[in-house]
């Protein structure tokens, strides 16, 4: 009597792309790490990762989506974030509290220790993740714009929730850059935190000021 084979469900398939997805990443990263971005290729990422080559492709079609791997995650923790506010929380003061959040959550996007400064010098030593970097941020700040236009009720092409977006982008970005370059010179991941969080609350101040009344502040 012959037996029919089981399909495997949708959701296991999906932790069987998942887990392969996450175990490149894995493998590309150390790589990245140990010997810079530009000398490390796609054949050795594979083999470090066990999985064809065609694999590495299906699951990242950029080499630099594996380093950058978190960008998906880190968007939908900020759509989350804006339209999970509490009632009379604005928008901005509700990503001022994010930052909060994570920094308490210990959460990987705002970690200042010796471990991410492997991330930021590999990132400073290659021209591509600089490049791809700087993209990834001018496409948080569309995203952020019209998370913003909706959640006001307006167009998306609202310039205020466009205003509103860049300079938040630009706030995060100094922050981060100089709680980064407090660690490094510090080596003392408390202090970079105060420096991380000391300057998102000057720029919440500067942000509500800039954007008053709108309904983003």
């Amino acid at each position: 009597m012959m037996r029919c084979m089981s399909t495997p469900s949708p959701k296991l398939r999906s932790r069987k792309r998942l887990a392969t997805r996450q175990s490149i990443s894995n493998a590309a990263t150390r790589l990245f790490l140990e010997r810079g971005f530009e000398h490390v290729t796609i054949d050795e990422i594979a083999a470090a990762a066990d999985v064809g080559r065609m694999t590495v492709f299906n699951h990242f079609p950029r080499k630099e989506d594996m380093f950058f791997d978190r960008d998906e995650e880190g968007r939908a923790i900020l759509a989350q974030a804006l339209r999970e506010r509490a009632p009379g929380v604005s928008p901005i003061e509700s990503l001022r509290r994010l930052a909060y959040r994570l920094l308490a959550e210990q959460s990987p996007y705002l970690r200042f220790s010796a471990e991410s400064q492997g991330f930021i010098k590999t990132v400073e030593a290659s021209e591509t993740l600089k490049a791809r970097a700087r993209a990834i941020r001018d496409e948080i700040a569309r995203a952020v714009a019209a998370m913003l236009a909706e959640c006001a009720g307006r167009e998306a092409s609202d310039p205020a929730a466009d205003l509103a977006a860049h300079l938040l982008l630009a706030m995060w970005t100094v922050a981060l850059i100089q709680a980064h370059r407090t660690f490094r010179e510090k080596q003392d991941s408390e202090e970079a935190n105060a420096v991380f969080l000391a300057i998102i609350d000057q720029g919440t101040i500067g942000l509500n000021a800039a954007m008053a009344g709108t309904p983003y502040a």
